[in-house]
């Protein structure tokens, strides 16, 4: 058995665990246990995987402004998290004896494999923060450096990124699902989609409420000189009923997001790593708002030339994109060089 230990925060881990198991079972028959909480136990249970719902994720907290706030805070609830993920990794690394533990940005799990001497591999994009400035600093830097030894004493790292190998890092590209269809005039007609489409999703947490009501504006005054159709994937975190439904479509959580994010012919998201790889790899366009202060979505939005004031040029923005004249280009998908690394794991 695969024993996938996947952080809980947000949907971008699980889905891109997703990617690399798909592409595992093609190759080789094996059975997945997926140790990791809400939502992303979601999306692992509706495409037929056997998941625990074992953590508890502790999301950043995120104003309405869309700014993080109380990052002290999360800090210190942070460890507390993770000292519960070993608690709980420990029973489970316990229980199966000879399990190789693979780990989504769940390091609790890498250090209990440590103690324990069994194989570990991480997948991470992540190779340290950069939250905390002034006196309580030093709190990071104590987690950096653990962050820094947990990834040395890896017997792999997938890197979703792209970079040179060396030591124990394999660089694999994005890595993300596949599509089951790849017409995509077939999924725009079977989704509805008649007119140019624009999806906006936020992902697995609520931190982009207001990224959607932002949105739906820019919308509205946009339909005054275009045909557009919106479509809103408003997740696993957000109701339905709290968004307001003129003249959208809200389809809430959605297993096969990937779908429409290729079949759309914009998304807005979020500065998630996930998304924004969906993006690239299915040659969607896309434009990407981080979350304020938020060191990694500020840093993923800043490769694609975006910033969280961009949140007030939506209508501009999206006006130029759907206006300009692009070939789609379908980029190369790192699942199968995550699978094939995997693999060379298990079986050596």
């Amino acid at each position: 058995m695969i024993t996938f230990f996947t952080s809980p925060i947000g949907l971008g881990h699980a889905t891109r665990d997703l990617a690399i198991c798909n592409q595992i079972s093609s190759i080789k028959k094996e059975k997945f246990l997926f140790i990791t909480g809400k939502p992303a136990v979601d999306i692992f249970q509706a495409n037929g995987y056997n998941a625990l719902d074992l953590y508890a994720a502790h999301n950043f907290n995120v104003n309405d402004s869309m700014e993080l706030t109380s990052i002290k805070s999360w800090i210190l609830k942070y460890v507390l998290f993770y000292r519960k993920c070993k608690t709980i990794a420990q029973g489970i690394v316990d229980n199966y004896k000879d399990c190789t533990i693979i780990s989504d940005e769940d390091f609790a799990s890498l250090a209990i494999g440590e103690r324990k001497k069994r194989k570990r591999i991480l997948i991470t994009d992540l190779t340290e923060t950069h939250f905390l400035n002034g006196p309580f600093s030093f709190l990071e830097t104590r987690m950096n450096r653990s962050l820094h030894n947990i990834i040395k004493g890896c017997h792999r790292v997938i890197i979703p990124d792209y970079g040179d190998n060396r030591d124990n890092l394999r660089y694999v590209g994005p890595i993300v699902r596949k599509l089951s269809i790849t017409d995509r005039d077939a999924l725009r007609k079977r989704f509805g989609m008649d007119k140019e489409t624009i999806i906006v999703t936020i992902g697995g947490t609520a931190a982009g409420r207001h990224l959607i009501a932002m949105m739906i504006k820019a919308y509205k005054n946009l339909l005054r000189k275009m045909d557009l159709q919106l479509v809103v994937t408003s997740g696993p975190s957000v109701q339905k009923t709290e968004i307001d439904n003129t003249h959208i479509r809200n389809i809430g959580f959605v297993p096969n997001l990937h779908e429409y994010i290729y079949a759309a012919d914009l998304v807005v998201s979020l500065a998630g790593r996930s998304t924004m790889d969906e993006s690239i790899v299915y040659g969607t366009p896309g434009i990407f708002i981080p979350i304020r202060n938020h060191f990694e979505q500020e840093q993923n939005a800043e490769r694609l030339g975006y910033k969280y004031t961009d949140i007030f040029r939506l209508e501009f923005l999206i006006e130029e994109k759907i206006n300009a004249s692009m070939k789609r280009v379908i980029g190369q998908n790192g699942a199968d060089a995550a699978a094939d690394a995997i693999l060379e794991m298990l079986d050596g």
